[in-house]
């Protein structure tokens, strides 16, 4: 009971501070190592030297990759989210295909000789039922 009496709220205060700012760290010591990683502009001895400064000395390591690349994590950041997005748009366009869209597929097909008469209206009473 007395180890209570003696921490304060102020020390409270100052330890979900500290928490916090460890999180922080944390976070962004992993957004760098996992931009070292998808960098694609960067050599393999490179990424070695970057994951080694940053584990030898994470502290200035971070730092140093923030300053000295922290344009290109940005860029790295867009050309994933601009990938993301057009993955995600074509799964949906293919995912929402309508059976009209899917018989003049199926059309396309018997018309290259890919598929014969009967697969095609198979193919076709399959796809209206």
């Amino acid at each position: 009971m007395q180890l209570f009496a003696t921490y304060t709220f102020g020390q409270a205060l100052l330890t979900v501070l500290e928490f916090a700012l460890l999180f922080v760290w944390i976070w962004v010591a992993i957004t760098v190592v996992a931009d070292v990683f998808r960098s694609k502009d960067l050599s393999g001895w490179a990424k070695a030297g970057w994951i080694f400064l940053i584990v030898v000395v994470p502290l200035l390591g971070v730092l140093v990759y923030l300053v000295a690349r922290g344009d290109k994590m940005r860029q790295h950041e867009l050309v994933d989210q601009r990938d993301q997005d057009a993955a995600l748009r074509k799964y949906i366009r293919s995912a929402a295909a309508t059976p009209a869209d899917e018989i003049t597929e199926l059309e396309r097909l018997r018309d290259r000789g890919i598929l014969d008469e009967e697969q095609f209206q198979r193919a076709k009473e399959k796809t209206l039922a």
